[in-house]
């Protein structure tokens, strides 16, 4: 297992709306591309395990900012949209022309703003194939856990992120896993380590502007996903409590061409919890 201050180690800085964005160019530059879109509240550490399978890929990816390695000011406008700018910031800067987009939890909002570029003749970069993870795709199916109910309360959420501590951030991690494995400990505190890098932690209720821009901007993102001529596959984890089996009838419905995993036993992290699985997916998008 890498260990988070050996992923950081392997960070290059880019300069971002006035942030030190943490971003990543792993494997060989010749190979294939994928870009990693990671989740909340984690970091591009995610993909590590799935690295690890993908031997002959280039893996493009970033700490979004407010996340792992990247700055984390209190009050900043953190934004999907600006997440996105800044995916695109680094494709410019990595003569990235092609890549398969691999996209997880707050990443798959990332993923769908960008396709709505795509659509809109606005992405200077091809998009060959996305492979999504357990995410809010549609905001309406979002079933929030009881921590993110509280961290979204306007009036008492930066009170409960300040009382959010290692065990109650481990303990909130553990409720949306499956049963394929056990949790890891070591894994979790390495999570728990990226997250809380610069008070992070702290910044948790700020981060989940996401809940609330998937809303706003719900029916341009739903449209590129459900009208993208990109192939698609989804590798979905039936147990995960918020963005799990409930979904899996959408995606049938509404993009009946895609190509469905589905994990009985994993819960809301197939990078962590089945990362072969993962690995197989995004290696025949």
């Amino acid at each position: 297992m890498i260990t988070w201050d050996e992923w950081a180690s392997a960070a290059t800085p880019l300069a971002m709306d006035g942030l030190s964005v943490a971003t990543y160019d792993l494997g060989p530059a010749d190979g294939p591309t994928i870009t990693f879109c990671h989740g909340y509240p984690s970091s591009s550490l995610d993909i590590a395990p799935v690295v690890d399978l993908l031997a002959g890929w280039r893996t493009i990816t970033l700490d979004f900012p407010g996340f792992g390695g990247s700055d984390k000011p209190a009050g900043h406008p953190y934004s999907i949209h600006a997440a996105a700018d800044a995916v695109e910031r680094l494709w410019a800067e990595r003569n990235v022309t092609e890549t398969v987009l691999v996209a997880h939890d707050y990443g798959v909002s990332v993923g769908q703003e960008l396709l709505a570029r795509r659509a809109e003749a606005r992405l200077s970069v091809e998009v060959t194939a996305a492979v999504w993870m357990n995410g809010g795709l549609w905001p309406d199916l979002h079933r929030p856990t009881r921590g993110q109910q509280l961290l979204l309360d306007p009036e008492g959420g930066a009170a409960f992120a300040a009382t959010i501590d290692e065990r109650r951030f481990v303990s909130g991690i553990e409720g949306t896993w499956g049963t394929r494995r056990p949790t890891d400990p070591d894994e979790l505190h390495e999570m728990w380590r990226s997250m809380d890098r610069l008070g992070g932690v702290a910044l948790m209720h700020e981060l989940l502007h996401y809940v609330h821009d998937r809303r706003t901007h719900e029916a341009r993102w739903r449209a590129a996903l459900e009208s993208s001529d990109v192939p698609a596959s989804f590798v979905w984890g039936d147990l995960d409590p918020v963005s799990g089996a409930h979904v899996v009838g959408r995606i049938e419905e509404r993009l009946p061409q895609a190509r469905l995993i589905r994990l009985a036993d994993v819960g809301h992290w197939p990078l962590l919890e089945a990362p072969d699985v993962v690995a197989g997916a995004i290696r025949s998008a």
